[in-house]
């Protein structure tokens, strides 16, 4: 038989039994919408948190170090000649919150003194203005970047923002910029840390440490070093819980690739699982589409002794059923993986991971990895499932077939 008949012959089969057909591959459909929804919303979720939480930065090392006292500029102008070799530049921050008011609007907030290579570590940039340059930090110049959402408010939109005038504690200061109010940043405003250290917090201590990697630098060991380079330099013992004044202290050193990591082993992990919760569906199609092959092929016991009785081999008849069979897949996954897409969206949509909810912007990610395994996926059901009944119907006597009623 030659391959347009087999697939003529096919369709011709699924089609005189559509109702049956469609509800036999609604375990299919069901088990494939499962697989693609979950892949495609990790794989969102996963791109929003590389992208918008900073986490691209692979370079990246966030420093938490409270020795026993407050850490100073000169500190971190220590750590940045000691470990020269490993970081190409090393900054800091200082947090303070307060309000931010143009006058008409108020808004309580968060207020971050930075350097200006702290937005090179972090991998942000401004969506509206500029970021924060030296001269600015140089001179502590009452500049200020505003969270996004608090420019829409007082504005209407971020453009709008940019060069307008805020008041924040006792002083005025002039917008050069907007930050998104995605990922790590939501929600915070920025000023030169110079600024922040004269101006609002009134002391010289920061309160982050960010150090950014040389090119090639074994992210690995960095943590390790840079942990022992901290505690040799504040003369802080390796295990006891107090600094030698007998008050408490914490280093703690994490590269943004452990977290990629931990992150890439935590979303396969939950991929997995809900994998093979899918997969209970899949199996229980697969048994649906092998029962709907064996009545067909009682039901047309008949024509298959007629077919052998002209001529058809038992690998034709094998063949034709096996089609069948993952035809009927196929089309069950291809419902599926539309329906998996629309599912994605709403799950993104109401888990709490829209911006204006959880501060984070997901859009779900279908990856042509994910439609060939589910592609293959329905082709191995077809197979596996459909294997029996083509197996079945191949070795039917034609003589006992033609007198079957």
């Amino acid at each position: 038989m030659r391959i347009r008949d087999l697939f003529y012959e096919t369709f011709s089969a699924i089609q005189a039994n559509r109702g049956r057909s469609l509800l036999t591959i609604l375990g299919i459909v069901i088990g494939i919408a499962a697989v693609i929804s979950m892949t495609a919303l990790i794989d969102g979720v996963k791109a929003s948190l590389v992208g918008e939480l900073g986490l691209s930065q692979s370079r990246t090392v966030m420093i938490d170090c409270w020795p026993g006292r407050e850490v100073t500029m000169d500190d971190i102008d220590a750590l940045e000649a000691g470990m020269s070799d490993d970081y190409e530049f090393i900054t800091a921050a200082s947090y303070n919150s307060g309000t931010v008011s143009n006058g008409v609007t108020q808004e309580d907030g968060t207020f971050l003194g930075v350097e200006p290579e702290y937005f090179e570590a972090m991998g942000t940039k401004a969506i509206a203005g500029r970021t924060i340059m030296q001269s600015e930090e140089d001179a502590g110049s009452r500049v200020i970047m505003l969270d996004q959402s608090v420019a829409e408010r007082m504005w209407g939109s971020a453009d709008e923002a940019v060069g307008q005038s805020v008041h924040v504690g006792n002083d005025d200061y002039t917008v050069v910029g907007v930050i998104g109010n995605s990922g790590m940043m939501s929600g915070q405003s920025f000023v030169p840390l110079s600024t922040m250290q004269k101006r609002m917090s009134g002391n010289s201590g920061v309160s982050q440490i960010i150090g950014f990697a040389r090119e090639g630098t074994d992210m690995d060991g960095i943590a390790a070093r840079t942990e022992s380079y901290l505690r040799s330099y504040f003369n802080l013992p390796e295990e006891d819980p107090s600094s030698p004044d007998g008050s408490s202290y914490y280093i703690g050193v994490t590269t943004m690739a452990s977290v990629i990591e931990q992150l890439d082993s935590t979303m396969g992990a939950f991929q997995a699982l809900m994998t093979c919760v899918a997969g209970v569906s899949l199996v229980v199609g697969g048994i649906g589409i092998m029962n709907m092959m064996l009545t067909n092929v009682t039901e047309r016991i008949r024509e298959i002794g007629l077919r052998k009785a002209l001529g058809a081999r038992r690998s034709d008849i094998t063949w034709q059923f096996l089609l069948e069979s993952i035809t009927l897949c196929l089309v069950g996954g291809a419902f599926g993986i539309i329906l998996g897409y629309a599912g994605a969206n709403v799950l993104a949509q109401f888990a709490s991971l829209s911006s204006e909810i959880g501060g984070m912007s997901v859009t779900p990610v279908i990856s042509p990895t994910a439609v060939g395994l589910a592609s293959g996926i329905c082709v191995g059901i077809g197979v596996l499932f459909g294997f029996y009944p083509a197996w079945r119907a191949a070795r039917l006597d034609p003589v006992e077939s033609l007198r079957y009623q």
